[in-house]
């Protein structure tokens, strides 16, 4: 029996709370035999990995993430049609629970707290300060055992494991002062030997820190949520219902019933279901969600559709070609989903310090305390211990482990919603560090579709039969310059006849039999090659390449019959995006392998910086690997099929393509609308997204580099520190969803 091949796996995880989790269960998925590739992401709440199902299986890597203290939701089947359930709505609904109950006994437990320290106050209190103390433990406790199960519950398994978090910190500091506080409630006599004396408590900062915690992390929770908008917009596109046509009948059915092959019914103003092909009906159709072209696009028997898109005019049948995660829609949320799990090498800092930093703080808060107890004997034990508390309360990693992905998740995110894919994190980081993009001429600075301006034929040559021959010979050869010539010939309403024994020397140009000839088409070097001299036409040949013309020679058995001029129009948004691009500081570089003369006529129109013309298709990574060698990034941009080597060489890849292209492999980010403003978006939204992580990463390590210090010497209440320690999470989350908001 042959063995299954790897699966890609995105799972939520429960119980993650800090960097230290996110540390601990990328451990544990890498030291399980057959994963691979492991990315845990906190913001987004999920493990991302390989699995070699021939080695082991999911079930038995849920096992290990439990032993580990957290919890590996097992996948549900689902169709794109539904929102993807992240397992995690129950995890909300406990959490919300515990805040309600929180809150309810720590309002009356502070506020008493408060009313016994104002002389003034007390004495309208009716309860002694003894009868209030053991008030206090009675509102307190079910503060403790209930909502503070969750962090005891995890301490008590980190315990175990010799490990710690989050949870760890709030457990070892709110445990120590609730079980201080019940101490000196009830059993005064073992702090001071006396009785009947009053000892402080510090059942206050216990509830409130606790309250304040899961306050926090309520605040986080919504806020990550909103990092997701763009994956739900996107499962939203598609309708719940589509209507098909079975024995002969139309009905409703649901999407998720579809099947391969069945005919689907489309009106007006209707979304369509899924991906397929056109057989009966027109139609505009709206395909801005996918492609982010704003104009409707025609379609007619043949024609692909998409699923997610909306028809805006007319109606029509189609056979279902791709269903939910096959379909184009389905391979976008994957990318996005991929990216948005995946890493930016800056997150690696932040993986090593969070490492090692819980452990670091228990010890830096027990050093504090003996410090207290031993040189501040005149404020006592109980100081000791609230400072003690403070200490590890203020420093909770949770905004280090949020700095970088809620970053990569809205970001990526937001692109995809304008049709830029990025593959991820490290694509979306290395695009803000290139120094000279590389463009592809055919295609990218221009339209792609060139078209035959004029025919030069030498004297006793058939200009009707040389393009009837040539167009015969090119009607085998898939390169748009053929396809232009083809064109051309249908256009004449030209008879073409069968072409035999064809041949493609890339980058040169095609050789076939037809009508008993050998008919060579294509460039200069390819007719010198041949030993055929273009001299005869040197002067009609000089005048089209100025006007930036791409030139095609034509010989029958070895013979010169003329050449062909193709022009291929500029988009209309190069030099602007040019423009952008030298703007931004970048350099601008123009491949083709056209003749020079024609290269920088579209250079000078484009303004590009340089250009490198007769680069043949394997030529464009070695020019891509010649600034490499200099020590400069590159982006190449290209249309992510004829220019895959050079895409895959450069630090960034940038395929220009269509909504049917998004699984180019080469390329590490993909422009759905195919225009060069997605270049200048791509380089933008990374820019904005490094400097967001950098100021996330900043304000975190700031944080708790001002924090420790300042609550180790006393002068951070344990409940600020608490109030502090939530604030800068959601301050970093709200931070990194202002990237959904810039331009």
């Amino acid at each position: 029996m042959s063995a299954r091949p790897n699966k890609r796996y995105q799972l939520p995880v429960r119980g993650m709370s800090c960097a230290a989790c996110v540390a601990r269960v990328e451990r544990t998925l890498q030291k399980i035999e057959g994963v691979s590739d492991v990315s845990v992401n906190l913001a987004g709440e999920k493990a991302y990995f390989n699995l070699d199902e021939s080695s082991n299986n999911l079930a038995a890597v849920a096992q290990k993430v439990s032993e580990s203290g957290y919890e590996l939701v097992m996948p549900l089947s689902r169709d794109i049609a539904q929102p993807a359930q992240n397992g995690l709505d129950d995890f909300d609904q406990s959490l919300r629970h515990d805040l309600r109950i929180a809150l309810l006994f720590a309002v009356p437990v502070f506020f008493i707290s408060m009313l016994m320290e104002f002389p003034g106050l007390h004495a309208l209190w009716p309860l002694s300060e003894s009868d209030t103390q053991k008030l206090l433990l009675i509102l307190s406790t079910p503060v403790v055992f209930l909502p503070g199960r969750r962090f005891y519950s995890a301490f008590w398994k980190n315990l175990r494991l010799w490990t710690a978090d989050m949870n760890s910190l709030v457990a070892i500091g709110t445990g120590s002062s609730y079980g201080y506080s019940v101490l000196a409630t009830l059993f005064p006599q073992l702090l001071t030997g006396s009785a009947g004396e009053i000892v402080p408590i510090y059942y206050d900062s216990t509830v409130v820190i606790i309250a304040l915690v899961l306050v926090g992390r309520w605040l986080e929770s919504r806020a990550k949520r909103r990092t997701t908008v763009a994956i739900q917009g996107l499962l939203a596109l598609q309708p719940k219902t589509a209507c098909v046509r079975r024995d002969g009948k139309e009905q409703w059915i649901p999407v998720e019933q579809l099947r391969l092959g069945d005919r689907v019914v489309v009106r007006p103003g209707e979304k369509i279901a899924a991906d397929g092909r056109v057989v009966a009906g027109e139609a505009g159709v709206d395909e801005s969600m996918i492609s982010g072209e704003s104009l409707p696009v025609d379609k007619s028997p043949g024609d692909r559709v998409l699923a997610g898109t909306l028809t805006a005019s007319g109606a029509f049948e189609f056979d279902v070609t791709a269903l939910a995660d096959q379909s184009v829609l389905g391979q976008i949320i994957q990318l996005v989903e991929q990216a948005q799990g995946s890493k930016a090498p800056i997150q690696r800092l932040a993986d090593r310090i969070a490492a090692v930093f819980v452990p670091v703080v228990v010890i830096i808060a027990l050093i504090t305390l003996v410090a207290w107890m031993t040189l501040g004997r005149q404020a006592g034990f109980a100081a000791a211990l609230m400072h003690f508390v403070a200490v590890l309360i203020i420093a909770c990693p949770c905004a280090l482990g949020l700095a970088t992905p809620t970053a990569i998740m809205v970001a990526t995110g937001k692109a995809a919603r304008t049709g830029l894919l990025i593959k991820s994190g490290e694509s979306l980081e290395l695009a803000h560090q290139v120094q000279v993009v590389i463009l592809d001429k055919t295609g990218t600075l221009t339209k792609g579709k060139p078209a035959v301006t004029r025919i030069v034929c030498l004297p006793g040559a058939s200009e009707t039969e040389m393009l009837a021959l040539a167009a015969a010979a090119e009607k085998k050869s898939e390169h748009p310059l053929a396809a232009a010539i083809v064109a051309a010939a249908e256009a004449r309403g030209l008879n073409l006849p069968e072409a035999g024994g064809f041949s493609n020397q890339t980058g040169f140009g095609i050789a076939a039999m037809v009508s008993g000839r050998k008919v060579v088409v294509g460039n200069q070097k390819r007719m010198e090659d041949s030993g055929v001299s273009v001299a005869p036409l040197q002067e009609p040949a000089y005048e089209c390449l100025q006007q930036g013309g791409t030139l095609i020679y034509c010989t029958f058995d070895g013979v010169l019959q003329g050449f062909f001029a193709l022009m291929d129009p500029i988009r209309e948004d190069a030099a602007a995006s040019v423009a952008e691009l030298r703007s931004m500081g970048l350099r601008v570089v123009m491949l083709t392998g056209d003749h020079p003369l024609a290269a920088r006529t579209i250079a000078q129109a484009a303004g590009v910086d340089e250009y490198v013309a007769q680069v043949l298709p394997d030529g464009k990574a070695e020019q891509v690997k010649q600034w490499q060698r200099r020590g400069i990034k590159v982006a190449m941009v290209g249309d992510g099929i004829n220019d895959a080597p050079a895409l895959a060489q450069a630090d960034v890849g940038i395929a220009l393509g269509a909504g049917a292209d998004v699984a180019i492999d080469s390329a590490s980010i993909i422009l759905m609308k195919g225009d060069l403003q997605g270049v200048v978006q791509a380089i933008r939204v990374s820019r904005q997204t490094l400097a967001a992580i950098k100021q996330n990463l900043f304000w975190a390590f700031f944080y708790n580099l001002l924090g420790i210090p300042l609550a180790a010497l006393g002068l951070l209440n344990p409940m600020i520190a608490a109030l502090a320690m939530s604030f800068s999470s959601v301050s970093v989350v709200a931070n990194s969803l202002r990237l959904a908001r810039t331009s």
